[in-house]
């Protein structure tokens, strides 16, 4: 009986850590944009040029530098998320959901003579994301435009 007790809970950590996935090998900067999205409607990103899958990049409304450094403590305040790389034009964070600790992408790149940030989240699994991706962006985007940083 106690070997039984101990294997139900074993289990259901294995389960939970598995919802994490891998990090994808397509992550990060690939020339001069992010990673395309797959075809899944799982993704968003700013380099998109497909309906299902663009969202605004967003332009900035104050200098690179500064607007750089509040939109990374922005992506470090949202609810249940790590930044995992940062570099002087590149930011990678994972973001859990509460439910099952899914976990997500979300990757900025400063475009500094652009005047702009790119962005892109995406769900490591799954088919579906059930607009959590799109909502994401747009969370934090509403942050930088109540910041000043985006128009």
């Amino acid at each position: 009986m106690a070997t039984e007790s101990l294997t139900a809970p074993a289990l259901a950590v294995v389960l939970l850590l598995a919802c994490a996935g891998k990090p994808p090998t397509s992550l990060g900067l690939h020339g001069s944009a992010l990673s395309p999205c797959p075809a899944s409607p799982n993704c968003v990103s700013s380099d998109a040029t497909d309906p299902s899958h663009e969202v605004m990049p967003f332009e900035l409304a104050m200098p690179a530098p500064e607007a750089w450094q509040i939109a990374r403590s922005a992506v470090s305040s949202l609810p249940r998320t790590v930044v995992v790389t940062q570099t002087p034009d590149y930011l990678h964070a994972e973001c859990s959901s509460a439910l099952f600790s899914f976990v997500d992408d979300l990757e900025l790149q400063l475009r500094a003579p652009e005047r702009r940030i790119a962005v892109r989240s995406a769900s490591r699994l799954g088919y579906g994301d059930l607009g959590v991706n799109r909502a994401r962006v747009e969370e934090l985007r509403a942050l930088l435009v109540d910041a000043g940083v985006v128009r």
